[in-house]
């Protein structure tokens, strides 16, 4: 996977959800730097990371267990996994699949258990995009709109838009994304319980981690706590980015 680093001390990899990329959680970054390595992946079929024809949780997790190995210092053994929507899905798996590797978890606004589709009308509007014909990304930001697409949304996917000789392109791999999707709205049986500390933050308006939920969250991390952010919805780590830096710190400082 594609990746960057920055700070120094104890490696942080911070994992982003789906449609985004490593810039997602970059205000994260720059808040951990001080006092951690930080380091931010394009998941992938993101952004700058390989595209590839699954994205079943247990072949995501195996490829960030081969990237905590490369990226922690000798003498270490493990790395504090941060991810966002798909990418604490991502986190989880790796946590539950390789509990050695996985020194703390913190997963924002997502649960371990398969969600319903949800993104029908943003692929939609993604592969409806006429990448050769728009000219800016006002353009662009005006046929997510005519898609039902609104606005917070529609700027949050535009950030994988980028410009080619012949018009645009999207950075992510949509072929690959819409081929997994019913991978990665899923959730595996792993049958297996990660008993290191977990934080789960979840978005007050958020429909993503519900009291139905509880039970499957406590049973697979049982040294769990939670925290709500009031006033945020799914995307509680851009709403309200100063509260959840801080509640992410608290927890790592602990």
């Amino acid at each position: 996977m594609h990746y960057v680093t920055s700070g120094q001390g104890p490696v942080v990899i911070l994992i982003h959800g789906l449609f985004g990329d490593l810039d997602n959680l970059k205000a994260l970054g720059k808040e951990l730097e001080p006092n951690f390595t930080v380091v931010r992946v394009d998941v992938l079929n993101h952004g700058n990371s390989p595209k590839v024809s699954s994205m079943d949780y247990s072949s995501l997790a195996a490829s960030m267990a081969e990237l905590i190995e490369e990226v922690v210092p000798p003498g270490e053994h493990s790395a504090i996994l941060i991810g966002h929507s798909m990418g604490g899905k991502i986190a989880m798996a790796t946590a539950l699949c390789n509990p050695e590797k996985v020194g703390k978890l913190i997963v924002a606004d997502i649960a371990p258990v398969a969600y319903q589709s949800r993104h029908d009308k943003v692929f939609a509007a993604l592969e409806s995009m006429p990448l050769t014909e728009i000219k800016d990304r006002r353009q662009a930001l005006a046929h997510m709109q005519t898609c039902g697409i609104d606005d917070g949304t529609a700027q949050f996917l535009l950030k994988s838009l980028t410009r080619t000789e012949n018009g645009f392109t999207w950075k992510m791999n949509l072929v690959g994304l819409k081929q997994s999707y019913s991978d990665i709205i899923s959730w595996p049986d792993f049958n297996k319980s990660y008993q290191g500390p977990c934080l789960f933050i979840r978005g007050g308006d958020s429909d993503y981690v519900t009291a139905e939920y509880r039970q499957a969250i406590i049973k697979q991390f049982p040294m769990v706590k939670a925290k709500t952010i009031e006033g945020t919805g799914h995307w509680l780590h851009a709403q309200k980015a100063n509260i959840f830096n801080r509640i992410v710190n608290d927890f790592l400082h602990k």
